[in-house]
């Protein structure tokens, strides 16, 4: 069962944690999580690319002449795709990227990524995390006493608002709640700060 340190929000060791074999244990299955971090990028793609087809475009609705005896080729429209200005053929069109994962293959894979950050010593887990008003300054100072200098995903149980606001001024950090954790921002992210009880939640769910 894996053990990490304990911190407080001023950034002093106040003791050790033990983490869940079943979530923070595992051996990290790089396929699954390659194929986790696919997924997701597909389902944020937009997919508004649009071209139009020769039904669409604009006039072309006479015949441009007739069909015998000019000595030209035969054609029927100006907006045939063999005309500049004409329909596109099998061009993209509005569409959806998205799709899923087995279940079972979206819980390995989140438990690879958070299994990593422990491999790698890069989670600082909190007895708490909470500002009585938005001070990016307050935020920089809990990144300062952890050391946490590199890019830093913060994940808390509950939505803070102090929190979320101070942190979204700060470049490379980003604020995320328990049940918002995904592979994309673990692997995206060198170090994971996230609160003891965000830990429970996170193990409840994925254990």
């Amino acid at each position: 069962m894996p053990k990490v340190t304990l911190f407080n929000q001023a950034g002093s060791q106040v003791g050790d944690i033990e983490l869940s074999d079943n979530v923070f244990g595992v051996v990290p299955n790089e396929s699954v999580l390659y194929e986790a971090v696919v997924m997701q990028q597909a389902s944020q793609r937009q997919g508004t690319h649009s071209t139009k087809t020769r039904g669409e475009v604009r006039g072309g609705g006479k015949k441009p002449w007739r069909q015998k005896g000019t000595g030209r080729a035969r054609h029927g429209t100006i907006r045939s795709p063999i005309w500049v200005g004409g329909g596109v053929t099998f061009g993209p069109t509005p569409r959806s990227y998205g799709y899923k994962m087995p279940k079972k293959q979206r819980r390995l894979a989140l438990k690879s990524a958070l299994s990593s950050k422990v491999n790698d010593e890069n989670i600082y887990v909190l007895e708490g995390l909470s500002l009585e008003t938005p001070k990016t300054k307050e935020i920089k100072q809990v990144l300062a006493g952890l050391s946490a200098d590199a890019k830093v995903l913060v994940v808390t149980a509950d939505y803070n608002d102090a929190v979320a606001l101070s942190v979204r001024n700060l470049p490379g950090v980003k604020f995320v709640t328990a049940d918002g954790v995904n592979v994309l921002d673990l692997l995206n992210h060198k170090k994971l700060i996230i609160t003891q009880d965000a830990v429970k939640q996170v193990e409840e769910v994925l254990a």
